[in-house]
Order: C-alpha cells, then structure tokens, then sequence
C-alpha cells in the first residue's frame, strides 16, 4: 500500500490546481478534509485529486453537485 502524499495548503496551492485561498475556503466550509497537527491543515494530495476528477467528470456530464 503507498502512503498518502500529506501536504500544507500552501504546498497544494504551489502545485497550481487551485489558490491558496480557494483551498482555505473549502477546508473552512468543511468541503476539504484534512487532519490537523497543532493549527497546521495537512490535505491528503491524491484524495484531492480524486476527488476534483471526479467533480469534473460529473460537470463533464452535466450532472449538476451538491453546493454545500
């Protein structure tokens, strides 16, 4: 089994698929998982990824998502 790529938001952010902001504000809304260490958010980087695949294949198909 691999281990999960865990990493900061501003290392997600440095990756290019979404600001730093934008993460902030899903992980405040609740829409981003992460665990805490102390006041650090650390993102699981590949459940990320899946997780914006599979939005893009639903809007692709035009199923329309939850707006949370």
């Amino acid at each position: 089994m691999q281990k999960p790529r865990m990493m900061t938001i501003r290392e997600v952010a440095r990756e290019g698929i979404l600001t730093e902001h934008a993460l902030r504000l899903m992980l405040k809304s609740g829409r981003l998982p992460a665990i805490y260490i102390g006041t650090k958010a650390l993102i699981n980087y590949d459940n990320l990824i899946a997780q914006l695949s599979e939005l893009k294949g639903k809007a692709e198909s035009g199923v329309q998502s939850e707006t949370v």
